[in-house]
């Protein structure tokens, strides 16, 4: 039998050929890379640059690329430099979930880079921090509402893309003007929202994880209040609000599973009739599929939860007419309560434990009384006549 394509030791059938660099954001998998043949399938290939931009490009060069190679692609004008991401026939289904384009606008890899290449890279990436600083002086000194949230050059140094966020519609053809004559290169004006703001700068998001935005999302779909709702969810901006200030896009997640699993429940709105009386929808656990009811339309009081089954079953009874006995079946009887008194609870909970604080003088106290017991009970009075009447009073011998 062929080994030659049997992974073992630590790796447990994980491709190490599919792990990337983990300095870039939006990182890919490719679990494919170990199997025979992946990389003759197409000759696309996904190229990443810097922060979240990401682009798909034609090996027409038949060059042997592999995950984490730099390379220099077609730009207009000149060429970028970029790393590759994927490679194979995952990069059609990337290609497809990014939003399909033409054949003739997908633009061609030149080589892998150059030492010149990667050279002159970094000369331009390090011009990045300095031109934004500059470039957000210049748009205030224009009096322009917008914020300049980021600045990448081309690989080449040619062109510089400036990325902005405005609440509205920003004339800033003065201000192209301006940033060519201060940078002297080719400027182009991006504007993005403040979740792809989010996702080029990164961070920890409060599960304690990286930002999705950052890490694997390419594509935002919107996200509304009524995700909240669906899942019970306290509406409290606070809690809502994601790093970007917008609702979390992880509201959409599960919004789904529990729009489907609602839909089993009894409605909000229906009370049941028992022969103890009405009872009212008060909570629900959604996912479990139980609901709890209350006696008091306003307050919690003797609430009883029970299955969605058995809330379906006696709101059928109730339209035919008829009451159960009780509101969930399954619920332990209640003991008796008793009528005597001296059993609900002991006697002996009157009595009060005694502290012994200052032992000794009681004990002093208690013998001294009993001393003065003794003697009559207390202190002998001496009569009216003191002596003399006490002698009279003795019997004569």
């Amino acid at each position: 039998m062929n080994k030659d394509f049997t992974l073992g030791g630590p790796l447990r059938g994980f491709c190490a050929k599919g792990c990337g660099r983990q300095d870039k954001q939006l990182n890919t998998y490719d679990y494919l890379a170990d199997v025979p043949g992946n990389t003759d399938t197409t000759d696309l290939v996904e190229v990443q640059f810097k922060n979240t931009r990401k682009g798909y490009y034609r090996n027409d060069n038949h060059l042997p690329l592999e995950k984490g190679d730099m390379v220099a692609v077609e730009a207009t004008p000149g060429h970028d430099i970029g790393v590759v991401t994927l490679t194979g026939s995952l990069v059609p289904l990337q290609l497809k979930k990014a939003g399909a384009k033409a054949a003739a606008d997908i633009k061609r890899i030149y080589r892998k880079a150059r030492p010149a290449d990667l050279e002159k890279f970094e000369e331009a990436k390090a011009l990045e921090q300095d031109t934004m600083i500059r470039s957000r002086q210049i748009a205030k000194d224009l009096q322009l509402d917008m914020k300049i949230g980021d600045v990448e050059y081309q690989g080449d140094g040619g062109k510089a893309i400036f990325y902005y966020i405005a609440d509205g519609r920003v004339d800033f053809r003065k201000l192209i003007k301006v940033l060519a004559e201060a940078f002297h290169v080719r400027i182009e004006m991006k504007q993005i929202g403040a979740r792809q703001e989010a996702g080029r700068i990164g961070g920890i998001g409060p599960c304690g994880r990286e930002l999705c935005c950052a890490t694997w999302m390419k594509n935002f779909n919107s996200v509304s209040t009524a995700a909240a709702r669906f899942q019970d969810i306290s509406p409290n901006p606070q809690k809502l609000a994601g790093q970007c200030a917008k609702l979390k896009c992880c509201l959409n997640y599960e919004a789904d599973v529990y729009v489907e699993a609602s839909r089993k429940l009894p409605p909000r709105d229906t009370t049941l009739e028992t022969a103890d009386g009405t009872w009212y929808y008060f909570k629900a656990d959604i996912l479990a599929g139980m609901v709890s009811y209350s006696t008091d339309k306003r307050l919690a009081a003797n609430i009883t939860t029970i299955s969605a089954a058995r809330a379906h079953e006696i709101i059928a009874l109730n339209k035919a007419g008829e009451k159960p006995l009780v509101l969930d079946e399954n619920a332990p009887e209640k003991p008796a309560k008793p009528i005597d008194l001296a059993e609900q609870d002991d006697l002996t909970r009157f009595d009060k434990v005694k502290r012994k604080r200052g032992g000794n003088r009681k004990n002093k106290n208690r013998d001294k009384a009993a001393t003065e017991g003794g003697n009559g009970g207390g202190k002998q009075r001496k009569p009216a006549g003191g002596d003399k009447a006490g002698r009279n009073n003795q019997p004569q011998q």
